[in-house]
């Protein structure tokens, strides 16, 4: 049986969007992903704002610093988490480091009972709501106590496969991932750019034998973008900083991030020409 988050990939290509909790406030963070769900996001990747957010470029890492700044905290993520699911029906992932994931049951920024290792984590993140989780510095050779926890709780763990991966660690990779696989479309940080990398295609051309659904992200912030990688035979798109960058400037914040939700998602969609038409009314 297929996981809430594979599940989303099922029917057409999913758009898996972005955004950093509490940035610029938990309140704001909720009327945002309910305006990406109305614009079509099919999974939103909740950030848990940390310190040293090495795989972001400066759009994302502004956004946690200004999540930090006021007072995001792994317990006020889940707070904000369990509260959401009750207003969005997509899944939800955390997207976070491992360090804090590790240290939280000792009590380094949420619960305290005496607990070092990635289970209190992944209990506090199961019961929540969290579906998934996603964490970019977690070396796959050393992920097996964060898995065997997600397993226990039920819970996805999505590794990134970047295009310097190579192809012995990634079987290791696929060996150990669900949800889907988080395809890596260019080398360096998160960031929008102006095309797609002609990385993303050799990722995806190395993952065609994969059975779980493939979404890539880095760089895209287009229709155009998303209808490329689609049609080149991704399953899916994820986009942050395009959203970050919305947040960041407070101007019709909600309108405009449901607005650009709504046109990668349709880019995706226009990249899979074997879907079935609507059907009429």
């Amino acid at each position: 049986m297929s996981s809430e988050i594979e599940a989303a990939f099922a029917d057409e290509p999913a758009l898996v969007s972005y955004v950093a909790a509490g940035d610029p406030d938990a309140e704001s963070t909720k009327e945002y992903v309910r305006a990406l769900v109305r614009g079509g996001t099919d999974v939103v990747e909740l950030g848990l704002p940390f310190s040293e957010p090495v795989a972001e470029g400066p759009t994302i890492q502004q956004a946690i610093r200004r999540a930090l700044d006021a007072g995001m905290t792994p317990d006020r993520y889940f707070d904000l988490v369990a509260e959401l699911r009750e207003e969005v029906d997509v899944p939800l992932v955390c997207m976070t480091y491992y360090n804090l994931i590790y240290q939280y049951g000792s009590g380094e920024g949420g619960a305290d009972d005496g607990r070092e290792g990635p289970e209190p984590f992944v209990a506090a993140a199961a019961e929540a709501g969290i579906s998934g989780l996603i964490v970019p510095d977690l070396p796959v050779d050393e992920s097996d106590p964060l898995k065997e926890a997600c397993e226990t709780h039920g819970l996805d763990l999505i590794f990134i496969v970047a295009p310097t991966t190579t192809d012995e660690r990634l079987g290791r990779m696929l060996s150990r991932a669900s949800g889907f696989v988080y395809v890596q479309g260019r080398l360096g940080t998160t960031g929008a750019r102006s095309d797609v990398s002609d990385d993303t295609h050799g990722s995806l051309d190395r993952l065609a034998e994969t059975d779980l659904p493939k979404a890539v992200g880095f760089g895209i912030s287009e229709g155009d973008h998303a209808r490329e990688i689609v049609a080149g035979g991704a399953d899916g798109i994820i986009v942050g900083s395009a959203f970050v960058d919305i947040v960041a400037e407070q101007e019709d914040t909600a309108d405009r991030l449901e607005a650009k939700a709504r046109e990668l998602k349709a880019g995706a969609l226009d990249g899979a020409p074997d879907l079935p038409e609507p059907e009429s009314k």
